[in-house]
């Protein structure tokens, strides 16, 4: 599918099931508007979905995995060997979103969509692009060509989602080197200087995140990457799980699944999907915001607030996974919760 044919087949929310939602809430018995930002979640979904009446019985966390060359440069205090067996625990119940998802019950599906090395528990030939993207001090990551593979992806991987009964995606990534790619993706889109942007990811010293800045910006520099491009900046400086993500976030707003942001990579790819096709933005629910420097700037250029401030900066879908029981909650309020006049109370007026 081309950029094209997504902008023409992805469509605005339902404007009328919107609209009786609105009218639900307000017949519930409770102050009006007192659950705030989980009212507004749920008639945003009542949207997604056309119809007022809908559940979220099941869920999905996708885990898009990837290596980035960049590595080379020493931007990370670890080597490429972590991010397979990161993802290779993951099938194993065995990493901190598989203990939260377990709570929040939501199904993992890790993604080698571009990892340095196959693992067995993971890897799927149809859905791996390359294995791990070029040094970008070098030479561009990717081909346009290969970050549209990837993105194609993300979007079948929603495709399947939903046939498979799921009626909600959150999005998540495991890959070393990622700060450095999202960083930089993130300078150019938000015309942001890389200093304000970048921060020690998995733990930096002073000079490793002076090295880190200094990479990126010479990146910039050499490639002037377009960022009205979207496509453009991930194939210079971006990276297979940024990419991946952005079509898990196009792939939502197309089969009209909601997709939960997760944090700073998560909202990258978010920010990169609603630049290419600005109607998609209205089928992204914000998670948390994280504390990398650049987590709250993306949510901001989104116009999304985060429902969570916990200070987390983890990756892998923690986020996204840890507010979806908060958004089940205020769903359960709205369809379950008795009316004013069941209740035989006068029902509160919505005052100007």
């Amino acid at each position: 599918m081309t950029l094209e044919e997504l902008k023409k087949e992805i469509r605005p929310l339902d404007e009328t099931s919107m609209e009786q939602a609105r009218k639900h809430w307000i017949k519930i018995a409770k102050p009006l508007f007192s659950l705030g930002k989980l009212e507004d979640a749920v008639i945003q979904m009542a949207g997604i979905k056309e119809t007022p009446d809908y559940e979220l019985k099941k869920k999905a966390l996708v885990i898009m995995c990837a290596d980035n060359g960049i590595v080379e440069e020493g931007v990370t205090q670890t080597g490429q060997e972590v991010t397979a067996m990161v993802a290779d625990n993951f099938t194993k119940s065995s990493t901190s979103v598989c203990a939260m998802s377990k709570v929040a019950g939501v199904d993992l599906f890790p993604v080698d969509i571009g990892m340095a090395v196959d693992v067995p528990s993971v890897t799927v030939k149809e859905e791996k692009v390359a294995y791990g993207t070029r040094n970008f001090s070098k030479e561009p990551a990717m081909t346009r060509e290969e970050v549209w593979q990837a993105i194609e992806i993300g979007i079948r991987k929603v495709e399947q989602l939903k046939e498979q009964g799921y009626e909600m995606i959150a999005t998540g990534e495991m890959g070393i080197g990622n700060t450095t790619t999202s960083s930089a993706v993130a300078s150019v889109l938000l015309s942001v200087a890389p200093e304000q942007v970048t921060g020690r990811g998995a733990g930096l010293s002073s000079a490793g995140l002076e090295k880190k800045i200094s990479v990126i910006k010479d990146a910039i520099a050499n490639y002037q990457p377009d960022k009205e491009d979207p496509v453009d900046v991930l194939s210079k400086v971006g990276g297979l799980d940024i990419a991946g993500l952005t079509g898990v976030f196009l792939g939502g707003a197309l089969y009209r699944v909601p997709v939960v942001i997760d944090g700073f990579i998560s909202s990258v790819a978010a920010l990169c999907a609603a630049r290419m096709v600005p109607v998609s933005k209205s089928y992204f629910l914000p998670s948390h915001v994280s504390k990398e420097p650049a987590g709250a700037m993306l949510l901001e250029a989104l116009e999304l607030s985060p429902l969570l401030t916990c200070n987390m900066s983890l990756g892998e879908g923690t986020g996204a996974v840890a507010v979806i029981p908060v958004l089940e909650m205020g769903l359960s309020v709205y369809r379950e919760m008795t009316t004013f006049e069941k209740a035989k109370i006068e029902q509160y007026e919505v005052l100007k």
